[in-house]
C-alpha cells in the first residue's frame, strides 16, 4: 500500500505543518519557546513527552518517563495505537488522509509557512470537559502586522469553528461573577489576578450570532471594553446579545478619562494597578432591566398580589422552593439513618411523619460518610411498600462514602454527577451530608467564622444549586455542639455547631437530640422563617420504621425523664426550692429548716426568717418538701435535712478531687397534710405531692 504514496513528501508536509499536526494528535499537548510538551502518547496533560519543533531535529520526540521516542511517523503510530513497523501502510494512509494529499491543500499550506514559523503565543478554548477543542495562535512576521488564527481540533486545520466559544468555560461555569474582556491576551491577565474573565473569539471583531453565549446564562457580567469605538461596539453588541439570553445582572466599565486609546485589561495589570480594587472603584453602567441581584416593589403590589403561593417542596412549608433546610444533631444520634428513611419517602412522594412531598421528588444525595455496602445494607432493611419502592429507587440518587470539599472544582464535578444520574429531569432536592465534610471557603478558613460560613453558603451551597435548579431545595445536614441543659431547652437551635450565621441563613431548622440519652427515642423540633410553628415530635424506630409516638407512649418511654422535667416544674412553683436543689448539686450545701433560714434571712428577694420558716411549713404541707433523716447533717434538727424532688449531692470523691460524683438525695419523712406531724415516707422513690 506504500507504493502508492510518496512517504518522505508526506513527511515533509508534517513537518510544514508540524504546530498543527502535534495539536491534532495530542490537544492537550502545550508549547513552550522551541518544544511541544505533554504527558504522554495517550494526550494527559505534563511534560515527560517533547517534541522539537525547528531545525534538523524537527519532529523529533522523546518520552523521558518510558524512554520511548522516533519521528513525527513514529509519534503518528503511537498516538493511533499503531505499531509503524507492521502497520506501516495503514499509518502513512492515514497521515495522507489528514493531510488531504491534494495540489491545492498543499499549496494552501505553503502560503501559511511564515505564520507557523513566528508563532509567538497561542491560547486553549476548551469545553466543557476540559478538552481542548480550539487553538488561538498569534503570529508576528518581521515586517508585518500581527496575525491571529484559530485551529479547529475536530477539523484539524486552521479554521474557526461554525459556533464559537467562548474562552475559559471550565472556570465559567463554576463561577458566579465574570469579566468579558476583548481578547484572549486581556483574560490572561485577569486570570492571574485570580478573577474569572472569557472574551468572545477574536475580540472585538467576533461575529456576535457565531458566537455560543449561554454559558454566561444566569451569571453576574462586567463587560471590560478596550478605550476606543471597537471596544464601545464590542460591549454594547456583547450587552445586547447577554440580554437576550437571560444573565443575573449586567454592568459596563466606563474607563477612566484619563487612559490612553486602545486602553485594555492587560494594559491595567502590566501599570501595577490592584485589578480588584480598580473593579470596584470605577464607576460602572448598570443595565436595570437585567439587574436582579436587588429589586423591590411596593407595598400595594405586595398587598394587591392574590395570586396562589408557590406550591412547597415538602409541606408545611418544612423544605420550600429555593429553600435551605439545616437539618442537625449530636454525633450518633441517627441523622443520617433519619435522612435515608426520609428521602426514600419524599422520592416515593408519600408523607413520612406528617412531612408531605408535592410529588416523588428527584433527589441527589451527597453524602461522605457511609461506604457503599453499608449503604446498601441500610437500604435493603427499611420496610416500606414495594410498589412505592419501586418509585423512589430512581428517583433518588446516592454517593457512596465520598472524600471531597465542596469548592470551585467539585461543583463542576458534582453538577457532571447530576446531569449523568438525571439528565434532562429537574432535580428537587439536593442534601449535603454532612456539612463539616464537605465545607470550604478558601485557605485558612473555618466552619466557626461567620464570614466564612456565609462565603461557604453562597460560594458554594447556593451556587451548586444555582447551577442544579435555582428553585431546588437544599437540605444540609449538621452537628451539634455541647450545651448546657437548660440552654438547650430554652433555645435548641443555638446548639449549632461552627459560625451563628448559618442560623441566619437558613428557612427551615430540624433539629434531632435524646432527651434521655438512656432511651432509643428521640424529639424532632422544628424552626420555620415563613408559615406557623410545627410542633415538635416524638420519633422512634420501631422495626426498622421511624414513627411519630402519642403523648401516652412519649410518657410511658421517657417517664424518668418526665419526672425529672415534672421536678423542674415544681422547684419553678418558689424560689426556696429551687435554692434547695442549686445548693446541693452545685454546692455540696443540705440544709435544716433553722440553718436555711439563718443563710438565706434577706437573700434571694427572701424576707425574714419567720417568714422563711412559715413558707417552707407550707411548702411542706403541700409535699413540695420532704425530709432526709440519714444524712449527717441531719442529727441536729428533729427533721432532718430539707429534700426536693430529684434532688442530687455534689461529693468530692477523696481519693482524686479532680472527680465530681452526685449523690441521689432521697425523702425518709414527711409532713402529713392532714395530720401535721412528720411521718415515714412509704416508698422514696415515688414523690407524692398534695395540691
Amino acid at each position: 500500500m506504500s507504493d502508492s504514496y510518496n512517504v518522505q513528501e508526506l513527511k515533509a508536509q508534517l513537518l510544514l505543518n508540524l504546530r498543527s499536526c502535534l495539536l491534532y494528535l495530542l490537544p492537550n499537548g502545550t508549547f513552550h519557546k522551541n518544544e511541544f510538551q505533554v504527558g504522554d502518547i495517550w494526550g494527559n496533560k505534563g511534560k515527560s513527552l517533547r517534541v522539537e519543533l525547528s531545525g534538523s531535529r524537527a519532529g523529533l520526540w522523546n518520552d523521558f518517563a518510558t524512554g520511548e521516542g522516533g519521528d513525527i511517523i513514529d509519534l503518528w503510530a503511537a498516538v493511533h495505537r499503531k505499531n509503524a513497523r507492521t502497520e506501516f501502510p495503514e499509518v502513512i494512509a492515514s497521515i495522507s488522509e489528514w493531510l488531504g494529499n491534494n495540489k491545492k491543500y498543499r499549496e494552501k499550506q505553503y502560503v501559511d509557512e511564515d505564520f507557523e514559523k513566528f508563532i509567538t503565543q497561542s491560547w486553549n478554548y476548551y469545553d466543557e470537559n476540559g478538552q481542548v477543542i480550539v487553538k488561538v495562535y498569534r503570529s508576528d512576521p518581521p515586517g508585518k502586522k500581527k496575525v491571529y488564527k484559530p485551529f479547529d481540533i475536530k477539523q484539524s486545520k486552521f479554521a474557526s469553528p461554525e459556533i464559537r466559544p467562548l474562552y475559559n468555560i471550565p472556570e465559567i461555569l463554576k463561577s458566579d461573577k465574570i469579566v468579558l474582556v476583548e481578547g484572549e491576551k486581556c483574560a490572561e491577565a485577569l486570570i492571574e489576578k485570580g478573577i474569572t474573565a472569557t472574551t468572545a473569539m477574536s475580540g472585538a471583531n467576533a461575529p456576535i450570532e457565531k458566537t455560543d453565549w449561554t454559558p454566561l446564562k444566569g451569571k453576574h457580567i462586567i463587560i471590560w471594553p478596550d478605550n476606543d469605538e471597537a471596544g464601545k461596539k464590542y460591549a454594547k453588541n456583547a450587552e445586547k446579545k447577554l440580554l437576550e439570553i437571560g444573565v443575573e445582572s449586567l454592568v459596563v466599565l466606563n474607563i477612566p478619562q484619563n487612559k490612553t486609546k486602545g486602553w485594555d485589561a492587560a494594559d491595567c495589570v502590566e501599570e501595577g494597578i490592584n485589578v480588584k480594587e480598580f473593579l470596584a472603584s470605577t464607576a460602572l453602567t448598570t443595565n436595570t432591566l437585567s439587574t436582579k441581584s436587588l429589586i423591590s416593589f411596593s407595598a400595594r403590589q405586595y398587598f394587591n398580589d392574590k395570586s396562589p403561593m408557590p406550591e412547597d417542596i415538602i409541606a408545611p412549608r418544612i423544605l420550600t422552593p429555593s429553600g435551605l433546610l439545616v437539618f442537625a444533631g449530636a454525633p450518633k444520634v441517627g441523622k443520617s439513618d433519619f435522612l435515608i428513611s426520609w428521602l426514600i419517602y419524599m422520592a416515593a412522594g408519600v408523607q413520612f411523619l406528617d412531612m408531605v412531598p408535592k410529588r416523588p421528588l428527584r433527589i441527589f444525595y451527597l453524602q461522605t460518610e457511609i461506604g457503599y455496602h453499608y449503604m446498601r445494607e441500610r437500604l435493603q432493611q427499611l420496610k416500606i411498600n414495594e410498589e412505592l419502592l419501586e418509585i423512589a429507587l430512581d428517583n433518588l440518587v446516592i454517593t457512596p462514602q465520598t472524600k471531597l470539599l465542596l469548592n470551585d472544582d467539585s461543583i463542576d464535578e458534582v453538577l457532571g454527577e447530576i446531569k449523568k444520574s438525571f439528565g434532562s429531569n429537574i432535580v428537587d432536592v439536593i442534601a449535603i451530608d454532612p456539612l463539616r465534610n464537605v465545607f470550604d471557603a478558601g485557605e485558612n478558613s473555618s466552619e466557626n467564622d461567620n464570614n466564612a460560613m456565609l462565603f461557604f453558603l453562597q460560594e458554594r451551597v447556593e451556587k451548586l444549586r444555582a447551577l442544579v435548579n435555582p428553585n431546588a431545595g437544599v437540605i444540609l445536614v449538621h452537628h451539634t455542639k455541647k450545651m448546657q441543659k437548660k440552654s438547650l431547652e430554652e433555645d435548641p437551635f443555638q446548639s449549632f455547631s461552627g459560625a451563628g450565621s448559618l442560623r441566619s441563613f437558613y428557612t427551615t431548622g430540624m433539629i434531632m437530640f435524646k432527651p434521655d440519652e438512656r432511651q432509643s427515642s428521640r424529639q424532632l423540633m422544628f424552626e420555620l422563617r415563613n408559615g406557623h410553628a410545627i410542633p415538635s415530635k416524638c420519633v422512634d424506630k420501631i422495626d426498622n420504621c421511624w414513627q411519630i409516638l402519642d403523648y401516652e407512649s412519649q410518657r410511658l418511654i421517657h417517664k424518668d425523664y418526665g419526672q425529672k422535667l415534672d421536678a423542674e416544674r415544681s422547684r419553678r412553683y418558689d424560689i426556696i426550692l429551687q435554692l434547695i436543689y442549686d445548693e446541693a448539686r452545685n454546692r455540696g450545701k443540705v440544709y435544716t429548716i433553722n440553718t436555711f433560714c439563718e443563710v438565706f434571712e434577706n437573700k434571694a428577694g427572701l424576707g425574714s426568717k419567720n417568714s422563711i420558716r412559715e413558707r417552707i411549713d407550707v411548702l411542706a404541707a403541700k409535699g413540695y418538701i420532704k425530709f432526709n433523716r440519714n444524712d449527717k447533717n441531719a442529727e441536729r434538727s428533729k427533721y432532718g435535712i430539707l429534700c426536693v424532688e430529684d434532688m442530687e449531692k455534689k461529693v468530692t470523691n477523696q481519693l482524686n478531687k479532680d472527680i465530681i460524683v452526685y449523690e441521689k438525695i432521697l425523702p425518709t419523712d414527711y409532713k402529713s397534710p392532714e395530720y401535721g406531724s412528720i411521718m415515714p415516707v412509704e416508698d422514696s422513690n415515688i414523690w407524692l405531692y398534695y395540691n
